[in-house]
This record gives C-alpha cells, structure tokens and sequence, in this order.
C-alpha cells in the first residue's frame, strides 16, 4: 500500500514533559519527531494529539508543543488513544483512512492504539524512529508484534518523500532541506 498525504491523519501519542527524560534514545527521538512534525505540516496532514494523565505525566514536551499547539488535544486515562471517545471521534471525522503514529511509550499506548485502529478498519503506519519506550528491547518487541498485526512500519525520512512522492511537488525542497 502506498502512503498518500490526502488519506491521512497523525496522531500524536504521550510525548509529556515527565515521562519524556526516561525514554530511551529521547535526544534523537526529539529531533526526528520535530523533522516529522514540520514535514507533516508541510503535507498539510491533520494532527490529533494525545496525552495521558496531565496531572501526573505533564504537558507535550515544549519543543513539540510549539508546532502541535493548534490542534486538537485529548487527555486520556486509558493506554490506547481509542479508548476516549473524544479521541477516538476525532480520528473518524476526520474521513482518513490512513492513520500515522508516533510517540511514547512503543510497547504501551502506542501498541494498544495501534491494534485498536486496525480493528477500527483504518491502516495503520508506525514511524520507527519517532517512537520509544524507556527499555529498547521493549520497543523492539512491540515493533515485531505490530507487524506481525498488520501495521506498515517506516521512518520519518521515508514517509515524507512517500507523501512527497516526486521531485517536482511544491514542498520538495523544503521536505529535502527538512531530512539533510
């Protein structure tokens, strides 16, 4: 299945200020998350964001916070991001049949929403480098079992030249100068 920017939403999972200093890899999982954010923008995808339990775990981090500020936002007590009705509204009305996911952590909120969706009906792609738990193995693990579920795995790199899809689209350029 090819990735097209016309089909698809990006959901934003748990990136919060107190869980983020554990994560492993979190420097340049920060990094790639920004290139992936802007490059998003730049296809004009619509962004949903997710955070579980503000009280405890905190705001998105303030790098992120900045380029995802003026979308929607849902807190949610369950692990998956489908199991607030809010949330899970949000990504039906949007009319996409594509969803992309990053976030924290792989093997818990990110892997529960993930199968939640591919029983919602949607394809679901998983950007490997813009995703972390606090143990790698633990990552790893929920990788391979998302998979083997049916998820389309990519990196941030690949997805964006996907959706970009020829050297002549408008935001060629700034998509080549966003991954250098």
């Amino acid at each position: 299945m090819k990735i097209k920017a016309e089909d698809c939403v990006f959901i934003q999972v748990d990136i919060q200020e107190k869980l983020f200093p554990f994560i492993s890899n979190n420097e340049e999982l920060e990094k790639n998350l920004i290139i992936l954010l802007k490059g998003l923008k730049l296809h004009n995808i619509p962004f949903i964001i997710n955070e579980q339990y503000k009280k405890g775990i905190g705001e998105t981090i303030p790098s992120l916070r900045e380029l995802v500020d003026e979308y929607p936002h849902f807190e949610k007590t369950t692990f998956s991001c489908c199991g607030n009705e809010e949330g899970l509204a949000a990504i039906k009305v949007e009319g996409k049949k594509t969803v992309i996911l990053a976030g924290i952590e792989t093997h818990v909120c990110v892997l529960q929403t993930a199968l939640d969706l591919l029983e919602e009906g949607f394809s679901v792609v998983i950007v490997t480098d813009c995703v972390s738990s606090r143990k790698q193995k633990d990552k790893d693990t929920a990788i391979q079992r998302l998979i083997q579920a049916g998820v389309i795995p990519t990196t941030y790199e690949s997805l964006l030249f996907e959706l970009t899809a020829n050297a002549k689209h408008p935001v060629f350029k700034e998509i080549s100068k966003l991954v250098k």
